[in-house]
């Protein structure tokens, strides 16, 4: 059986297509997918360093710069934000699957499926965010989609706001569709996948908050 991916449909009828791509013995435009999802993933991010979110630090050094020096440094922003979008792309479709296979033994390719999904979900959350960053000025760890809003109540400790703003509603509805799909492609008893999801999860969440930290860190020794 050939199974042809198509991520719209599939979320409108998971079962089915789970069903149909457990009993496949092919996957049709795996990898086109895997391209079209970068560049996609590319865009949105180059998109959202054209509009300046996250370059208040070349900003605010705006008046030191002549013209020249001021737009060489935008486009290295925005070359440094592409690259980014490349490797997070990268990273979320093939070393979770990765991850899996060697947990599950479901296939590598299968598993990649997953993730593209998984992918498109997440940057379809980033999108949600730029209107709130651009109108209200909400940060990515204050959305009011993520669990950081609370914590920043709760607690003025940056990294521990920061970890639980890597926490969102979208976060909770991937560690739900990532057990669902790997439930029904293995015979993994149901406990082990919860915790193998959740401590994949929680990893990738420390290294959000980890890298929100050294983003900063990184842009002023690079622009000042």
């Amino acid at each position: 059986m050939v199974y042809s991916i198509n991520i719209i449909k599939f979320l409108f009828s998971m079962d089915d297509h789970l069903y149909r791509i457990n009993k496949a013995e092919k996957i049709k435009n795996l990898w086109r997918l895997c391209l079209l999802l970068t560049l996609f993933s590319m865009a949105i991010y180059t998109w959202m360093a054209f509009l300046g979110i996250g370059s208040d630090i070349i900003s605010s050094n705006a008046i030191e710069l002549n013209t020249l020096d001021y737009e060489q440094s935008k486009f290295g922003f925005a070359l440094g934000r592409c690259v980014f979008a490349i490797l997070l792309a990268l990273i979320v479709l093939f070393i979770p699957s990765l991850i899996f296979y060697a947990i599950t033994g479901i296939p590598y390719q299968k598993l990649i499926i997953m993730q593209q999904i998984v992918l498109l979900v997440m940057l379809v959350e980033r999108i949600l965010w730029i209107p709130l960053m651009l109108y209200w000025g909400l940060d990515w760890y204050v959305s009011p989609l993520s669990f950081g809003i609370i914590a920043s109540h709760l607690t003025s400790t940056p990294w521990i706001v920061s970890f639980f703003g890597a926490i969102s509603l979208v976060q909770l509805w991937i560690i739900w569709f990532q057990v669902k799909y790997i439930r029904y492609l293995s015979t993994i008893k149901q406990r082990w996948i919860w915790l193998s999801v959740i401590v994949i999860h929680i990893i990738y969440w420390l290294t959000v908050t980890f890298l929100g930290f050294i983003d900063v860190h990184l842009i002023s020794g690079w622009f000042e």
